[in-house]
This record gives C-alpha cells, structure tokens and sequence, in this order.
C-alpha cells in the first residue's frame, strides 16, 4: 500500500496537493470500481445507465446530446444494453417517431446491489483500519473536500 509523501503536519503548495488528491481519487474510484461487479459493460454503456438513473427516461438523441456523442454512435450502445435487458424503450406519447428509454426494474436492482457493496466496502475498510481519531480526522477532510467540490 502506497502512503502519501506528505506529511500531516506540513505545509505542501496547492500543486503538490492537487496532484496527491487527484491520484488518491483515481485509485480510490478504481479500489470501489472493484467491489461491484460491472460485467463487461463499456464505460458508454455505463455512462448512459448513470444518466437514465439520474435524469430519467429520455430519447436517444437527448442521450446522444447529454454524452458528447454523436446518435450514430449511441445507437449500438443502446442496442447493447436493451438486449442486456438493461434498458427498455416505449413509443414518445408526444411523438410517435422517436422512443422514450428507461432502465429496467432488473437494472435499477444491478445498480443499487453494486453501490451497496461499494458503500460496505469501504465502511468496512474505515471501521478496520482507522482509529477512532483518524475517522474524526477524515471527517474533517470530508467536510474540506466537499468545501472544494461545492463552492
């Protein structure tokens, strides 16, 4: 296990600490990446999962808009994940020529059994290897770390 070289008690210039928190972030996404199993969806086919779960039903064109992709290209991602039986599309009420997608009950339960063994993952690792000081230490750096994404 790699530790920062940083110490705790110094005073490091905002690059250097940049450059540690974004690493830490990398490998921290992929240690939870790890914890649930993602098939062998493409990172696409998961981006568009994410964004149905969050943004709701939506058109492949909305879709291809809201990813920086071209419809050409969403298609086959589309295709994919219905015959997964991820995704399902039903007729827009308000025009007949397009198709509303949505996430399957299957996919909604797929999603929420991996962020639950992301969340025990990582409870477990904290619970055993933090003292009860170093939680409130990170809780602290969870507040700044929400300071400086939020504002």
């Amino acid at each position: 296990m790699t530790r920062s070289r940083m110490s705790p008690d110094s005073n490091p210039p905002a690059s250097v600490l940049a450059a540690e928190l974004r690493a830490l972030a990398g490998k921290l996404k992929r240690r939870l990446r790890e914890q649930a199993d993602a098939g062998d969806l493409t990172p696409s086919q998961v981006s568009v999962l994410l964004r149905l779960e969050k943004d709701g039903p939506a058109t492949a064109s909305n879709l291809a808009r809201a990813e920086a992709m071209r419809p050409q290209s969403m298609g086959p991602v589309i295709a994919s994940l219905e015959a997964m039986g991820l995704i399902t599309g039903a007729p827009d009420p308000n025009d007949g020529r397009q198709t509303i997608l949505a996430l399957t009950e299957q996919c909604r339960q797929w999603i929420a059994k991996g962020r639950a063994a992301r969340q025990d993952w990582l409870s477990r690792r904290i619970e055993q290897l933090l003292s009860p000081q170093e939680r409130s230490e990170l809780a602290r750096a969870v507040t700044l770390l929400t300071r400086l994404v939020d504002e």
